[in-house]
């Protein structure tokens, strides 16, 4: 059986940062595998597509279970990282959703210490467990994982009660650390320090409130995951909204196809790729 927490455990502690990206549906993980070798199930995207819903807290475990088992079966040799939110409130939720994760070949998941309702990281209004509620659950999920890489999360958005918590995260046997939501580079920095050699994710997300920023500005941080939460979904509704435009200014006339267009032709063979795994 192939081991694929150590496989996204190696890739992390490889020099440089490590990228997985976003992906809201098996259409946008057909197409992010063109380029890159790793996908992040995103929460966000999940909750969008899925439900047509913000990511508030709507998201069923079951329903990531099954997107990532898909995944996992159209895309075998892919780094796959599960967005698990807070572990769906329960930590016997938690553990269960691990287990099956792990058993549908998922690489890792990211657990964070929000509490209800819990929001977006990159919007205002967050709310953060007790901590010592959070290291519960989170234990809890580390004596359950058996390969499985587990990312701590913290939301928190105070300066020292960020690092009060990065601190506390990397003592635990958690194999990487993401602050949510972090505003500049002298904050990735302060955290980089904080946490010592554990490995660091850097979360990216379009109009988001952390900085933009390149792989190798990444690598130079102490940085050695970056997700990307959104690209594909916020370029979906981009097209989306600009192709349904065109088509109402044209009376429903289907514009020429252009030679770099998508057609019935080169989605198919896109498709097929999936198949063919």
């Amino acid at each position: 059986m192939t081991q694929y927490g150590t496989l996204l455990r190696q890739s992390v502690n490889e020099p440089g940062a490590t990228p997985l990206i976003g992906v809201h549906d098996m259409h946008s993980a057909a197409v992010a595998t063109q380029f890159y070798d790793g996908l992040f199930l995103s929460g966000f995207g999940l909750a969008a597509s899925h439900y047509g819903l913000p990511d508030i807290g709507y998201i069923a475990w079951p329903d990531v279970v099954s997107f990532a088992q898909r995944i996992r079966g159209a895309f075998p040799d892919v780094h796959l990282l599960v967005d698990i939110d807070d572990g769906y409130v329960d930590t016997h939720v938690a553990c269960h959703v691990v287990r099956q994760l792990e058993a549908v070949g998922a690489s890792g998941v990211i657990l964070e210490d929000q509490k209800r309702p819990r929001r977006c990281g990159h919007v205002d209004g967050k709310q953060v467990l007790p901590l010592e509620e959070y290291l519960d659950k989170l234990q809890a999920v580390l004596e359950t994982r058996r390969d499985l890489v587990v990312v701590a999360r913290t939301d928190a958005t105070d300066e020292d009660e960020i690092l009060r918590r990065a601190k506390a995260l990397a003592a635990t046997a958690a194999d990487v650390i993401l602050v949510d939501g972090v505003r500049s580079t002298e904050a990735i920095r302060a955290i980089r320090e904080t946490i010592g050699d554990k490995p660091l994710l850097f979360n990216q997300i379009g109009g988001g409130k952390s900085p933009r920023l390149s792989l190798a500005e990444l690598g130079e941080l102490g940085v050695n995951v970056a997700i990307y939460s959104t690209p594909c979904l916020f370029a979906a509704q981009d097209a989306m909204q600009r192709a349904m435009s065109e088509l109402k200014a044209a009376d429903g006339r289907l514009p020429e196809p252009k030679p770099d267009a998508t057609t019935v032709a080169s989605c198919l063979a896109l498709l097929e790729r999936t198949t063919a795994a």
